[in-house]
């Protein structure tokens, strides 16, 4: 049966000579692998449509197994994000995240919406560590975590100064902060951010300004949460890591 769905390349493979099995991040179906034949040669119509970060429609033939790519029609092909490295590195560990923290075929249109939004935003030249920062914060609820970001994780307070607490899972305020070590020294606008990149609606994200030092906390703790909970060791992360460390020398 030939079904049409919105999606966007988020993995290619190549397959024999001349085709290439592509995974597709769908707002209908959520993730699907579908065989895109003949697309690695050079005049196939599918050729343009299967590139990494494509956003489009795309025509498939579904079946119990593999579908199979019969066309496709390319409303975005994230130019900008293909011809730039460092928004090609951020690009990419945003789809590794989203690839390895879904299972096939479970729909879900609110990340599909999330992933989009993030892709357009990196295409059209937002700040990209704040876009990354906010996509990690969003993904925590997909991984089945839950930091608590609104009062102290032991007291139940609101007000005050906090710190972060990897092994609590959230806030502590000045009060409790002692029952943990290791926490983390973190600014209220860095308690702020972290409360709003995991509410905000992407769609509604004006120009938000961070500073440097800001965002140096903001990494730091999320970083730290997500080695500690997520499971995901991903190489895209670890290039990420050191391209930054590549930036700061520039």
């Amino acid at each position: 049966m030939l079904e049409k769905c919105e999606g966007i390349v988020i993995r290619t493979t190549d397959y024999a000579e001349t085709n290439k099995i592509v995974t597709l991040f769908t707002r209908e179906w959520g993730k699907v692998g579908v065989m895109a034949r003949g697309a690695k040669k050079t005049n196939s119509r599918l050729t343009a449509v299967t590139q990494p970060f494509t956003y489009g429609y795309y025509l498939v033939q579904r079946g119990r197994g593999l579908g199979g790519l019969q066309q496709g029609e390319i409303i975005s092909s994230m130019r900008s994000i293909r011809e730039d490295i460092f928004l090609t590195a951020y690009a990419s560990y945003v789809i590794d995240l989203t690839d390895k923290s879904t299972e096939e075929k479970k729909p879900n249109p609110f990340l599909f919406e999330l992933l989009l939004q993030t892709l357009q935003y990196m295409n059209e030249g937002y700040d990209l560590d704040i876009l990354v920062h906010i996509y990690e914060m969003k993904m925590l609820n997909v991984l089945g975590l839950y930091p608590v970001l609104d009062h102290c994780v032991n007291c139940g307070s609101t007000e005050g100064s906090f710190a972060f607490s990897i092994r609590e899972g959230g806030l502590l305020c000045h009060r409790c902060v002692g029952m943990d070590p290791y926490h983390y020294k973190i600014t209220p606008a860095t308690v702020r951010l972290l409360r709003l990149f995991y509410l905000l609606d992407l769609s509604r994200l004006g120009n938000i300004s961070v500073k440097p030092e800001t965002k140096a906390e903001l990494k730091k703790v999320i970083n730290a949460y997500y080695e500690e909970y997520s499971g995901l060791h991903l190489k895209t992360k670890k290039f990420l890591n050191q391209l930054d460390s590549f930036k700061d020398k520039l």
